[in-house]
């Protein structure tokens, strides 16, 4: 009898223990800082979904920051809209999708040190032989993505007659128009529309220089926790830049360093 007691009382103090342990873990879940990163999954090589798992250089970036500042991330994928709606809605911490800093956006957002310049650039199917300049495409159709500031751009380039824009939910659905002529250009970011056109071996071909270089950074709500999100952002950013680690993952995605100031 006094056996059984002593084997029961065994499994009792056992059983508690990991109880305990149990709670503990959950303790230290819920106490740790989640933050929801915003990204369109679609997005190569900046963000994009390789054997369902999202990965990137804007992944890469992000994830490496959480790492060091000891965050969780839960990812949101939307269509790049969708994903600037949610930021303004407040149902985001922040978007890691190339998202340019301009003055418009700084208006609403504080946006970290810049981690990646892109230029924004057009391209147009390789058997338009009379396409070969900006002004080629006077008068022609350009595809963009909705919501990208790659269509400003466009807009300040060309004026508000200069050429027809068409935009779409998707890159995938512009890319494919312009590859097969329904449009006559498309617009994006040089490095990514240089990594496609390599990576799938595209008929696509660059028209004359960037229409502008700009900043990439994250934009966070000018509030009491994207001050704090952002000054833990920047200062990791910064480290990255530092020891090498921006530059080694831009060269993992791109082939080149995109993760310094063209003046630099």
């Amino acid at each position: 009898m006094q056996k059984g007691l002593i084997a029961l009382s065994i499994v009792m103090a056992a059983s508690l223990l990991s109880a305990c342990d149990n709670n503990t873990s959950a303790q230290e879940d819920d106490n740790a800082t989640t933050i929801r990163v915003g990204a369109t999954g679609l997005s190569f090589p900046g963000a994009f979904k390789k054997d369902g798992k999202l990965t990137g250089f804007d992944v890469d970036v992000t994830e490496a920051i959480a790492k060091d500042l000891n965050y969780n991330i839960e990812w949101v994928t939307s269509d790049f809209s969708g994903l600037m709606g949610q930021l303004e809605g407040g149902k985001l911490d922040t978007v890691a999708n190339v998202v340019a800093i301009t003055p418009a956006r700084q208006e609403k957002y504080h946006f970290s040190t810049p981690y990646s310049y892109y230029g924004s650039q057009i391209v147009t199917g390789k058997g338009n032989t009379n396409i070969n300049t900006l002004d080629d495409l006077r008068g022609k159709t350009i595809a963009g993505v909705l919501g990208s500031n790659h269509l400003v751009n466009l807009k300040k380039a060309f004026g508000d007659n200069g050429v027809t824009i068409r935009t779409y939910e998707s890159r995938d659905g512009a890319m494919n128009d312009a590859i097969n002529n329904r449009v006559q250009g498309y617009v994006n970011s040089g490095p990514i529309l240089l990594a496609e056109i390599n990576q799938k071996g595209l008929p696509l071909k660059f028209v004359g220089e960037p229409l502008v270089i700009e900043s990439v950074g994250f934009p966070f709500h000018k509030d009491e926790k994207g001050d704090k999100l952002r000054a833990a952002f920047d200062k990791e950013v910064e480290a990255m830049r530092k020891d090498g680690r921006l530059k080694a993952i831009s060269e993992k995605y791109f082939g080149e360093d995109i993760t310094s100031a063209p003046s630099e």
